[in-house]
């Protein structure tokens, strides 16, 4: 029997599945591919080159991704690592792997067409056309998750600018986080102390790549303590962060590969809310 108990943490997770708790065991599963992917891209009016670097597990009929920093992991690993039992991923892996290895068992166990069928997702149409076009009808889908006052204060952590918009569309004030980035397209200073954002935001939006980079325990526990909405906009590990709707995460958006930048044509992601959640 699948668990329906909400996650505490990401070890948590993990150790749950390994122990069968959420599906069959992971070592009856292997990973059949893993794939290496590395892009940029920048949008027309802005002055960010957004660079993404991506490890993917194919399991099934389902995939898993994670983003990761540069430098992090080597090409290698699709040699290295395809064909891999899934439980030899999560126990021995580099992080990035490991969440999407666990993110590709989650998505298979329950696809997120899977539960939309079931009524616990709604799923969006992203419109077919330009990177601009898709990317500010994406941000726009995840801002629509925010349930906010005129003015409330917004944490980003993660930052990409037609999120940016989108919030202020909704009326918060953004507060950005991010590692990489300075400021916005708009001249907005970015932070890299999420603890600064986390104390100050009335709700927080965060990224799947926080999975990656480890600090999602962290925005997990603080959201927690403080009573604060936390939304996750996922590409990177979209069926892992599924895990903790309930237990910290009150909104998910989740966007399984093939993402919407690697695609011109209509592609799907699901929404997922928490009873009195955002």
């Amino acid at each position: 029997m699948i668990s329906t108990t909400p996650a505490l943490s990401v070890d948590a997770l993990i150790e749950a599945v390994l122990a069968g708790e959420h599906g069959p065991l992971p070592s009856e599963r292997v990973a059949t591919s893993v794939f290496w992917i590395h892009h940029g891209t920048r949008l027309a009016g802005g002055d960010t080159t957004y660079l993404n670097q991506y490890v993917l597990v194919r399991l099934g009929g389902s995939f898993g991704g994670c983003a990761f920093e540069a430098g992090e992991i080597a090409p290698s690993i699709c040699r290295d690592s395809s064909g891999t039992p899934i439980d030899v991923l999560l126990r021995e892996a580099p992080r990035p792997l490991r969440i999407a290895a666990l993110d590709a068992y989650l998505s298979e166990t329950r696809p997120h067409r899977v539960a939309a069928e079931e009524g616990d997702a709604e799923p969006v149409t992203l419109p077919a056309g330009t990177p601009e076009v898709r990317a500010k009808a994406r941000d726009a889908t995840i801002a629509g998750l925010l349930d906010i006052e005129e003015g409330a204060k917004v944490g980003l952590i993660g930052v990409v600018n037609p999120l940016v918009a989108a919030i202020r569309e909704r009326g918060g004030e953004p507060l950005p986080c991010d590692f990489n980035l300075r400021t916005t397209q708009w001249g907005d200073p970015v932070t890299d102390d999420m603890h600064e954002v986390l104390d100050r935001a009335e709700a927080v939006v965060a990224t799947g790549m926080t999975l990656s980079n480890g600090s999602f325990d962290t925005i997990l526990e603080r959201c927690r303590s403080r009573g604060v909405p936390l939304i996750v906009y996922a590409q990177t590990g979209s069926a892992v962060a599924r895990a903790f709707l309930g237990s910290g995460v009150t909104a998910l958006s989740a966007e399984p590969f093939p993402f919407s930048q690697f695609s011109a044509e209509e592609t799907a992601l699901y929404r997922y809310r928490t009873v009195g959640g955002a």
